[in-house]
Order: C-alpha cells, then sequence, then structure tokens
C-alpha cells in the first residue's frame, strides 16, 4: 500500500526535514505523529456573529475525529465576515469579497503546511462557498461541514422579521416599541439565518455536491448531531486520505447538476447561481447560466420555505432534513445517483435508507402538487441584461411586472427614497452601480427589498439591480443584471420614467426604449471614479470576473 501520506511527508520526512520536525514539536506534535496523515482543520470561528460564534466547538470535534480515525489533526482560523450586521451599509462591499479571502487563505495554509487532507467548518453566507471553491482547487481528500442552522426567535421570528419590521415603522405600521420587541427577540443564538437564506441553501447545495456527509445540511447549530456529524467528518477524510478520494472524483458536471436540481426543489437562493459557479470554476467543470435553465425546466419549487414560504430550517429539521427530498427527486429520476460522495459511496447509495417525511407534513409539497412547476431561479436575458440577469420569482409576486423606471446610483440613494415613501405602486426600482466591479463587491439589497416588503408594495414594486440578494429578500427581484453598469452596460443608460418589462414566462426582461436612443445616451455616458483606489477593495474590482461567470478572481 502506497503511503498515504502525499504532502505531509515531503515536510517532515528525512534529515532536511529536522528544522521542520523541530517546529511542530513545540506545537504538541510526537515523533509517532509525524508517521501519521496530517488532517488540517480549517475553523472559521469568530465571535462577530451569531452564525460562527459556536465552531471552535465544532472545530474541535472534527480534530477528535481525525485523531480518532488515526490521523494527527492541525487547526487554523479563516475569518468571517457577517451579511446580516452590515447590510445596508458600506462594510457589506466586503462580503462577496470575503468569500475570495476565505478561499485563498485555506488554499495557502493547506498548500503551504502540506497537510495530506482537511475538513472545513463554515457557517456564514461566504463562509460555505469560500470553503468549497478551496476544496476545489485544491483537489485533496476533504469534508465540508455547516455550522448549522439557529432557532427560530419569539413568535417564529428570525433577521428578516426585523429588516421588514424596519419598513414597517417607516409606513407608520410598527410603533418604535414593537421594533424593539422584534430586535431583542428575533436571533436567539448560535447559527445560521433560519429560512432557506443562503447560509442554508448552500449548505443544502454541497451536500448534494457530494462534498457533505449525509445530513450535514440538515442539523442545529447546537444538537448532539451536529457536534456527531463533526467528529464523522474527521474521520471521513482520513478515510479518504487512505481511499485515495479527491474532490475531482466527486465534483462532476452531474454532481453540479444535482445541486442546481436540489436548490430549486428547496425554493433557494438567487446567490446559488453566483456561488456553484464559482465553485465549478474552481473545479474546472464548465457551468454556465444556461445550466441553470435548462435543468430549471424540469425541476418543481418543493418546499414551503422562508422567506417567499412559511417554515423555518428547524422545522423542516424536524421532519427529516433535505434527505427525504433528495430520495424523492432521485426516485423521479431527476438526481445523477451515481455520483461519488465524501462516504465513499454514491449518492443513491446514501439515500438507500432514508425514510419518507411523515404523514401530514406541509413543508415539503408531492411532486405532483408543487408550489411552482418548474424553477424560481430564472436566467432572464434582453436588451436590459444580454449577458444575463437572474430574478428569483417564486409565483407569489407574478410572473409578469411592466412599470415606470425610478433609477438611483447605489442602495443608499434607493433605500432613502422607499424609507421616505417616494417609491410607489407601479414603480421599477433601478438600483445601479453595485456590481462586483462597480460597488465594488457586489452588495445585497435586503435593506431595500425588506423595506419594500414592511410598506406592503411586495407585489406592487419591482427592483432590479446588478449588485445581488439576500437569500431573505423575496418579492419582484432581479439581480446580477450583466454587463453591469460600471462597465456601460445597458442599466448604466436607464432614465426615470422609462417602461421597463419583465416576463417570467418567456425569460425576457425588456427596456423599452428604441436603439438609437439608448445608442444617444451611451455616448454621452462615462464610467464613475473607482469607489476605491487602494487595498482589497480596489484590488478585487481590477480582478473580479463579471457576475455571470460567477465573480471570480482567478
Amino acid at each position: 500500500m502506497s503511503d498515504p501520506r502525499k504532502y505531509s511527508s515531503v515536510i517532515v520526512d528525512g534529515v532536511a526535514q529536522a528544522p521542520s520536525r523541530a517546529m511542530l514539536h513545540a506545537v504538541g506534535f510526537t515523533r509517532e505523529d509525524f508517521q501519521k496523515p496530517q488532517i488540517g482543520i480549517a475553523s472559521t470561528w469568530s465571535n462577530l456573529t451569531p452564525c460562527n460564534m459556536h465552531i471552535n466547538k465544532l472545530a474541535e470535534e472534527a480534530a477528535r475525529g481525525a485523531d480518532a480515525a488515526g490521523g494527527k489533526a492541525v487547526t487554523f482560523n479563516t475569518i468571517t465576515v457577517s451579511d446580516g450586521i452590515s447590510m445596508g451599509t458600506p462594510g457589506m462591499r466586503y462580503s462577496l469579497v470575503s468569500r475570495e479571502v476565505i478561499a485563498d487563505s485555506i488554499e495557502t495554509v493547506v498548500g503551504a503546511q502540506g497537510f495530506d487532507g482537511f475538513v472545513a467548518v463554515g457557517g456564514c453566507d461566504k463562509n460555505m462557498p469560500g470553503c468549497a471553491m478551496a476544496i476545489a482547487r485544491l483537489d485533496r481528500p476533504a469534508v465540508f461541514v455547516y455550522g448549522g442552522t439557529i432557532q427560530p426567535g419569539a413568535e417564529r421570528r428570525d433577521v428578516i422579521s426585523v429588516f421588514e419590521a424596519v419598513g414597517g415603522h417607516s409606513a407608520g405600521n410598527v410603533t418604535d416599541a414593537e421594533l424593539i420587541a422584534v430586535e431583542e427577540t428575533a436571533i436567539p443564538g448560535p447559527g445560521s439565518c433560519g429560512g432557506m437564506y443562503t447560509a442554508n441553501t448552500m449548505a443544502s447545495a454541497i451536500e448534494a455536491l457530494g462534498l457533505s456527509l449525509p445530513n450535514s445540511s440538515a442539523q442545529d447549530a447546537i444538537s448532539r448531531t451536529k457536534a456527531e456529524d463533526c467528529f464523522a467528518a474527521g474521520q471521513a477524510v482520513f478515510n479518504l486520505v487512505n481511499a485515495g478520494i479527491k474532490p475531482s472524483d466527486i465534483l462532476s458536471l452531474e454532481a453540479f447538476e444535482n445541486a442546481i436540481t436540489t436548490v430549486i426543489a428547496l425554493e433557494g437562493s438567487t446567490n446559488a447561481v453566483l456561488h456553484l459557479l464559482a465553485i465549478a470554476h474552481s473545479a474546472g467543470i464548465p457551468l454556465s447560466l444556461d445550466d441553470f435553465t435548462r435543468i430549471g425546466k424540469r425541476v418543481p419549487v418543493l418546499a414551503d420555505m422562508r422567506p417567499a414560504g412559511k417554515y423555518a430550517m428547524s422545522e423542516l429539521i424536524a421532519i427529516g432534513g433535505i434527505r427525504p427530498l433528495m430520495k424523492e427527486l432521485l426516485s423521479e429520476g431527476l438526481l445523477h445517483g451515481d455520483c461519488l460522495t465524501v462516504t465513499g459511496k454514491t449518492l443513491a447509495q446514501n439515500l438507500a435508507d432514508v425514510e419518507p417525511y411523515p404523514d401530514g407534513q406541509e413543508i415539503i409539497r408531492p411532486m405532483d402538487n408543487p408550489i411552482k412547476p418548474d424553477s424560481h431561479l430564472v436566467i432572464l436575458r434582453g436588451n436590459l441584461a444580454p449577458e444575463g440577469a437572474v430574478a428569483k420569482i417564486t409565483g407569489h409576486e407574478g410572473l409578469t411586472f411592466e412599470g415606470t423606471a425610478r433609477v438611483f446610483h447605489g442602495e443608499e440613494a434607493g433605500m432613502a427614497a422607499i424609507l421616505e415613501g417616494k417609491v410607489v405602486p407601479g414603480d421599477v426600482v433601478i438600483i445601479r452601480y453595485e456590481g462586483p466591479k462597480g460597488g465594488p463587491g457586489m452588495r445585497e439589497m435586503l435593506s431595500p427589498t425588506s423595506a419594500i416588503n414592511g410598506r406592503g408594495m411586495s407585489d406592487q414594486v419591482a427592483l432590479i439591480t446588478d449588485g445581488r440578494f439576500s437569500g431573505g429578500s423575496h418579492g419582484f427581484v432581479i439581480g446580477h443584471v450583466t454587463p453591469e453598469a460600471y462597465d456601460g452596460g445597458p442599466i448604466a443608460l436607464v432614465e426615470d420614467g422609462d417602461r421597463i418589462s419583465v416576463n417570467a414566462e418567456s425569460a425576457e426582461i425588456t427596456l423599452h426604449v428604441d436603439d438609437a436612443t439608448l445608442a444617444e445616451r451611451k455616448s454621452k455616458w462615462s464610467r464613475p471614479a473607482p469607489y476605491a483606489t487602494k487595498g482589497i477593495l480596489s484590488k478585487y474590482a481590477k480582478l473580479v470576473s463579471s457576475a455571470s461567470l460567477g465573480a471570480v478572481t482567478d
């Protein structure tokens, strides 16, 4: 049998590596440990957000699992930032940037230290795709562990309840005291935001990709099952190292199709489009926006989950999580059962013994009674978005919209107009210069969409942006418009009063302005000064690709 220490042996074997061993003795290695496969534990612990405040304990469990299996665990940290805290502020520009920093930092540590495999534990929105991108890039045996979902707050509140209460307060429907009550009771403890928002969406997608152990996506943050999941992940990586199973053995185009299918059935976040494109890029898999359209035509929306629906992730966990849904999708021929996973078994084998949901549950609809017969993630094209845009249209808000443009340069201006009552039914709010380059960082428009919803206009006002949306956004929302305004895309040429129509059934987004007028406007357009001229935001803006390609920097 070949030595499983493919990478660590280069670091610790032989006379010339005595200095390396000397350094490692100081951090707790024994002489026997040098003969064991080294398993890195990438922890996204931080006390700055509830999503990640408990992850140090989960990382410790993963390390115990790796050690118990016969490896030598070494724990290291990477960053996180909180979308929920930075939302609506200049700080949100760093959110998508942090995805790249997380991927880069994990790649850097694992590559430099010569780990033979690793566990990555993530909790907040950008942790998960960042970890998965690093796993794909490094192509060393690895398992992703989701930190788990938060429990609902009082009266089933969550973070979106707070954002929408702000809109209700501006409309005079929520008092000062009521707003404070919502604020103080919506977030009861550790875990990621509790609906089918970006964190739970991406956890489900990564499990469907085969990079997590079965059921890792559907466990409460503070639970015995989540601790057991982490311990098992440490063991699983050791087994993958010995078996020589790498992410490239798992991450096929079919695996990404499984992830897209699962996200659609769960009515997941639009961010899944951006992140799955980025993970596929890291894995060298030719995934495109057209794949979302192709798959979306045959996959129904089945989960009645927040934000558009009723239920929280903890309630889905209580009836069995996503695995019974995946088994149903498999039986309908909508998943590829022969895809390999980190268990060393195929997806079909992992699902073989899964029991169906209990009778009477109302969270997951049957295949013959879907919430929507095809995908809620609609890739739109037209003269306003010739390279594509991503709409989240669940059917609750209708399938078509036509209205009058109200144009804002940046989120702050749009948010102020909404809160001041200047946005009225029939408006199409355009928030531009928020793309990957122009923002930079492609801020999420959760504050504006929540303010619109809080003022009771979710089905009467559309919002279009070259930025993106939180998984908590709902209503008639279209993001990821490409080319972005900063690159002179048509969204930069829209003026107040222009008519805009969106048709989800024909997948069209149309600016009703003739070509000659648009050409005249383009001749007068000039790119605004960059938001940042030094530091990470400037570097990111210079490197980042279009949102239609996943907003990657490599």
